[in-house]
């Protein structure tokens, strides 16, 4: 059996604190989480690794069992005995998985499987830290499936800048044939088929525990902005004296505050700007952002005042002078 580093899976010290353990585990955990990570084998793999290194490093008692381990691994490792710590208590053991409860956040998610593994802990925790724990955490897998099969599924339709700023939501939810109020919390960033999982609030199950209600998102189309991805497009028209000589104008965005844009002489109609950290911000990460694209389109005049028209008629003929003037050499 091979030996796992825990400290090396969260990437912290042996001697980090149990705070600077639980940053680092929350980091990963959100960077690893099956519902953000949709049919991905080796993040579900990871994040399978962080929360059994955090189980063990989070819990002072199976902390110092393990430094033991560490210290003595050979001799545990030509040891016959399966469990040379015992059984543990299993009051003390905490469902990891449930990733909203660990960080106190709203729970959000882009997949139907929170979890699909039915066994969430190695050979080699199994081995050194007790069946009894085990067996606690089957029977709470056990009634969380059997909750599951009560999940209830309600559409949403948001707007663009609803999902852009986030909010509130009061909802009247049909559930098992039951009509309930709830009020919901829409974080920012969530895109269309993105899921919002509301604990406890479906319709009941096989069990006498409510299921959950997801809120299946859907973004109505937005007359000037465009989502791919995280990043943001808009066009935006600008006059031919602006496109020529430059100018500054300003771009719209999504949370009513509109953006200064400086645009450089001879701009081609089609070209685009980026504006860095402008576009779509990511659930529960306030510190990464899209970007927002504004692409420009010269706008002809639809009308000609005689003096524009006359000054159009003087830039037409420099322009004619320029192209059939013909460069002179001097010989010698």
């Amino acid at each position: 059996m091979k030996f796992k580093n825990y400290y090396t899976l969260l990437g912290v010290k042996k001697t980090s604190t149990s705070t600077e353990i639980k940053n680092a585990f929350r980091k990963l955990a959100r960077k690893h989480h099956p519902d953000l990570n949709p049919n991905d084998k080796k993040a579900e793999s990871k994040f399978k690794e962080v929360n059994e290194a955090y189980e063990v490093l989070s819990d002072p008692g199976k902390r110092k069992k393990y430094d033991e381990l560490g210290a003595n691994w050979k001799h545990y490792e030509q040891a016959t005995d399966a469990n040379p710590f015992g059984r543990g208590n299993p009051n003390n053991f905490n469902w990891r998985f449930d990733f909203s409860k660990r960080t106190g956040e709203n729970f959000y998610s882009t997949s139907e499987n929170t979890v699909n593994s039915n066994n969430p802990f190695s050979d080699f925790f199994q081995t050194f830290f007790g069946e009894r724990e085990l067996g606690h955490q089957a029977q709470t897998r056990s009634n969380y499936q059997r909750a599951r099969q009560g999940r209830t599924e309600h559409k949403i339709q948001l707007s663009l800048e609803q999902a852009f700023c986030g909010f509130n939501q009061r909802l009247s939810i049909n559930a098992g044939g039951q009509s309930q109020s709830i009020e919901v919390r829409i974080p920012a960033g969530v895109t269309n088929g993105s899921r919002i999982r509301v604990k406890g609030k479906g319709k009941h199950g096989d069990s006498k525990f409510p299921g959950d209600l997801f809120l299946l998102i859907k973004l109505m189309p937005h007359k000037k902005f465009k989502l791919k991805g995280k990043n943001l497009h808009i066009d935006t028209h600008i006059s031919v004296t602006t496109a020529v000589l430059g100018g500054e104008i300003q771009i719209p965005t999504l949370d009513g505050k509109p953006i200064r844009l400086k645009i450089p002489t001879l701009t081609q109609s089609g070209q685009s700007f980026r504006l860095r950290g402008k576009g779509m911000p990511s659930v529960g990460d306030k510190s990464s952002q899209g970007d927002l694209y504004a692409t420009v389109k010269v706008e002809l005049p639809k009308h000609l005042s005689p003096t524009a028209r006359k000054h159009y008629e003087e830039l037409a003929e420099l322009e004619n002078t320029a192209s059939t003037k013909k460069p002179t050499s001097s010989v010698e």
